[in-house]
């Protein structure tokens, strides 16, 4: 069964919505939920996920709600924290990673730490059994794979292509996907512009995939009701799950 994992913004609209749209998305086929921290200038993400993050910020949101967040959602779905590294580093590592376990959040993502500065926290995330999740790009050398994979742990993010989240561009991932399956068993997910209609294809190979921009664009839509985000959300949860497993 291939894996699917969701990202939605921390705290947008609000925080009780963003714990009740976790819950229902892991009961609609979503295998882990990427809480999103918010960020002034996230440079990895496209249109979507940025107006959300600005939005959340401009509602209010402090990292105590992700910490409030996680604490409700990770005892009862797999849960991880994506953010940017200064989101974490102003609140000191040290103390951060070991909270994060006792939450129960069990990996982060952070798309601006290149992998030979992981190396500095790597006794850190392992003491604590908290994943640094690896990312490999289409860019990336076969030496560089193996250094970057072989001690991976959780699953591998796969950058579906160079550039922004959310985009509709397409690249041919076998090559890549079979560099990383030399080096590693971890299961290599797939992100960006993933959605209803690429998951399928973009799954080949691989073990999961990870969408963000297509749900935080049913975030984004102020004509929906909480409620009708909700299920839109878990409507499309249930659609892609059944298209990378069809």
């Amino acid at each position: 069964m291939k894996k699917l994992v969701a990202y939605i913004t921390s705290g947008y609209p609000e925080k009780s919505f963003s714990i009740d749209l976790a819950l229902a998305l892991a009961q609609s086929g979503v295998d882990a939920i990427e809480l999103g921290v918010p960020f002034s200038d996230p440079v990895a993400d496209g249109p979507a996920i940025e107006d959300a993050n600005h939005k959340a910020l401009g509602l209010g949101f402090k990292f105590k709600h992700l910490l409030e967040i996680s604490e409700v959602v990770a005892p009862k779905v797999d849960t991880l924290w994506m953010g940017y590294f200064n989101s974490f580093y102003q609140h000191d590592l040290n103390n951060l990673i070991p909270l994060a376990k006792k939450i129960g959040v069990n990996g982060l993502i952070i798309p601006d730490l290149p992998y030979e500065e992981t190396l500095a926290y790597k006794e850190l995330f392992d003491s604590n059994s908290i994943s640094n999740i690896s990312f490999v790009a289409p860019t990336d050398t076969e030496e560089r794979i193996e250094k970057i994979v072989k001690e991976s742990k959780k699953f591998i993010y796969m950058v579906a292509y160079a550039g922004i989240t959310g985009s509709g561009v397409s690249e041919d991932l076998q090559p890549i996907l079979s560099s990383i399956k030399k080096y590693t068993p971890t299961p290599v997910y797939v992100g960006f512009g993933v959605n209803e209609k690429t998951a399928k294809e973009k799954v080949k190979g691989a073990d999961g995939v990870i969408v963000g921009s297509a749900f935080v664009n049913i975030l984004l839509n102020d004509d929906l009701t909480y409620k009708q985000k909700t299920d839109k959300c878990c409507e499309l949860a249930q659609i892609i799950k059944n298209e990378i497993n069809s």
